[in-house]
């Protein structure tokens, strides 16, 4: 039976900076096997209980995967039907099961490049996480969840 995890967490650079975290805010949950979740997390998670602590590293292959070349394209600037196309802007690509989110990373007169990996593509996360609560999932939670 697939469990329900919820904790708080802190995100740390490499420098140990908090970059982000549920403090002040609310803290994350889900229940195995979701397709909102990393990997990574899911497997630092199995197994614990409420009231554990502990710090895990996650790198990019539980994580959101390495930045891969060939979704970094040029495409004819035609293509945009925006009036004033800028750097960093984000765009819905195709549709459908072929669709993508691509961001603009460079433009020229004729050509701009997109970029359709995920943003935090190629990051490794120092996780530090509190089990605020470790259980079975209801039914309802199972039910709920999105599967892949």
């Amino acid at each position: 039976m697939p469990h329900y995890y919820r904790f708080d967490y802190s995100i740390r650079n490499t420098d140990g900076e908090i970059i982000d975290g549920s403090e002040g805010g609310e803290a994350l949950s889900f229940v195995e096997g979701d397709d909102n979740t990393i990997t990574g997390l899911q497997n630092a998670l199995a197994g614990r209980n409420s009231g554990d602590e502990f710090t895990v590293t996650i790198g990019p292959d539980e994580a959101y995967g390495w930045p891969q070349r060939k979704l970094v394209r040029t495409v004819s600037r035609d293509m945009f039907d925006v009036g004033e196309l800028e750097v960093g802007m984000i765009f819905q690509v195709g549709s459908g099961e072929t669709g993508e989110v691509a961001k603009v990373v460079s433009i020229s007169e004729d050509e701009v490049v997109i970029d359709s990996n995920h943003p935090l593509a190629g990051i490794t996360f120092n996780f530090d996480i509190k089990v605020l609560e470790a259980r079975e999932a209801t039914a309802e939670e199972i039910d709920a969840r999105p599967l892949e």
